[in-house]
């Protein structure tokens, strides 16, 4: 790997963490406001940005999570989905159109985060209430973010940028 994308996904994955602790107390429950999710969609400029991401997802469960299931769990959700996007990549070439796959398909996968929310956390709301809830805040955080990222990919060149 080389120097600057190591550094790159170095930022991103401190990025995450950052961002995630200032919204800690609401990124946590079903509602999972989480304003880092933004960063999910840099995969869809470049693969090389899950390493970072997937950095910034541990650390962010590690310090921050009340349940240590999340390393598991969060690590999983973010895995899959990421590894869904990238592999769509090949076949979808608008960048508008793979963030907004990539926000349902991370909306999709919440599911993973119910399970263990209602599992581990004890949550007395039913899985599908979980799920819809925190589908619903995932959708709203990386549906807004959008519009960021494809700006800050006409600034910065995501894809050229390691």
């Amino acid at each position: 790997m080389k120097v600057q994308t190591l550094l790159m996904n170095a930022a991103i994955a401190a990025l995450y963490f950052v961002v995630t602790l200032v919204v800690a107390p609401f990124g946590f429950t079903h509602i999972q406001f989480r304003l880092s999710e933004l960063f999910n969609h840099l995969v869809v400029f470049n693969k090389k940005f899950f390493i970072g991401i997937i950095g910034g997802v541990f650390l962010a469960n590690l310090f921050l999570s009340p349940m240590k299931a999340d390393l598991l769990f969060g690590l999983a959700h973010s895995a899959i989905s990421l590894g869904i996007t990238i592999f769509l990549a090949r076949y979808i070439a608008n960048k508008m159109t793979l963030m907004l796959i990539n926000t349902i398909i991370f909306s999709f996968n919440m599911f993973i985060i119910a399970y263990m929310l209602k599992v581990f956390a004890g949550f007395e709301f039913s899985f599908l209430f979980i799920w819809g809830t925190s589908a619903a805040s995932e959708f709203l955080m990386m549906g807004a973010a959008i519009p960021v990222v494809y700006l800050l990919n006409k600034r910065v060149n995501l894809a050229a940028s390691v």
